[in-house]
């Protein structure tokens, strides 16, 4: 759940496991014994002397009942800036461990963020959220 940072607005993005679980140890500050991906992709991108300047969330792709977004990492290679396509998942995991800032395109977040009703702390939108399938989340109160 990517939430604005001067609004109340918040863009829902269904990940998988394997990417929820490296964000969530990024976010706990907890390090992993052995690097995960994210983690490696990291070290490379130090090791290359560059650094990631943002990552974004830039589309919304429609495809059969459900969609798809992209993102684009950001990095300064030497004095080049260039734009590499991931999964918004896969740079969420990479921005936290690089402290790097995460957007969405304005387009994205005005078609597709909603505003959450109903949560009064970050502990209950939580646990509405670990107990509910994706396929519920049109159930929600939500009101753009």
């Amino acid at each position: 759940m990517l939430k604005e940072k001067f609004g109340e607005r918040s863009l829902p993005i269904w990940i998988g496991e394997n990417e929820a679980f490296a964000i969530v140890l990024s976010l706990e500050g907890k390090k992993p014994p052995r690097p995960l991906t994210h983690d490696l992709l990291k070290l490379v991108i130090d090791a290359l002397q560059s650094r990631v300047l943002k990552v974004e969330v830039v589309e919304l792709k429609m495809l059969g009942e459900g969609g798809t977004y992209y993102a684009k990492l950001y990095l300064k290679v030497d004095s080049k800036i260039i734009a590499i396509d991931a999964r918004p998942s896969d740079s969420i995991a990479l921005a936290l461990r690089t402290s790097s800032t995460i957007f969405v395109d304005a387009s994205v977040m005005d078609e597709n963020g909603r505003i959450l009703e109903g949560d009064t702390s970050v502990d209950e939108m939580k646990r509405r959220l670990r107990n509910t399938k994706p396929e519920q989340f049109g159930d929600f109160d939500l009101k753009k």
